[in-house]
């Protein structure tokens, strides 16, 4: 494991990469609004991904990098993250690039999939509405993605169940918004779907 780093418009952000052995992909996973890298679903998605032989990248944001808990403004999120990819395209010799996170991390890699030229979308619990609050949905997001993408979600899940579309498949498993209920199930599908997705590249 291999910490970097990476500085952005709105201070610098880290990326704690997990490289593979002879990685054909990266892929990107972006934290919650108040969480951290360490969540265990982030961590069960990232070895997942290294084992099918994905290089990958957990982003941390400036403001969780800077001390602070509550989350910066969308468009600061949107513009660090993008800051990042591009590092990380130069690192890794402009690799097929898979943008990805749980819950507010997931919300920005569909927010900039199409500027960042992500090659696929792999959202974790997105929340489609704040819990109680179906009608302030943030459905268009993840509309607006053009790529291939999964949303693995929670089936008690109080921020909702996006729906499914031409680009996007939605899967459920047990638990909750944490995604931790099973971490089985959950390295199980994103594998899959990552081997499928990428077999082009190889």
């Amino acid at each position: 494991m291999t910490s970097l780093t990476i500085e952005t418009p709105h201070g610098p952000a880290r990326a704690e990469l997990h490289c593979a052995e002879e990685g054909f992909a990266v892929l990107l996973l972006g934290h919650g609004a108040g969480g951290g890298v360490a969540a265990k679903d982030l961590v069960a998605v990232a070895r997942a991904a290294h084992a099918v032989g994905v290089h990958v990248a957990l982003v941390e944001q400036p403001y969780r990098v800077a001390g602070r808990r509550a989350p910066a403004p969308a468009r600061q999120l949107d513009a660090a993250w993008l800051a990042v990819a591009e590092e990380l395209a130069e690192r890794f010799d402009d690799l097929p690039q898979v943008f990805g996170g749980r819950s507010s991390g997931a919300r920005v890699a569909c927010r900039t999939a199409s500027a960042g030229q992500a090659f696929a979308v792999l959202c974790l619990a997105f929340p489609e509405h704040p819990p109680g609050k179906p009608e302030r949905t943030r459905q268009p997001e993840l509309d607006a993605v053009e790529v291939p993408t999964l949303v693995v979600q929670g089936e008690s899940d109080p921020f909702g169940r996006p729906e499914a579309g031409p680009h996007h498949e939605v899967v459920v498993i047990p638990g909750t918004h944490a995604l931790d209920s099973d971490l089985d199930a959950l390295t199980r599908i994103t594998s899959e779907w990552l081997s499928r997705v990428l077999r082009p590249l190889e």
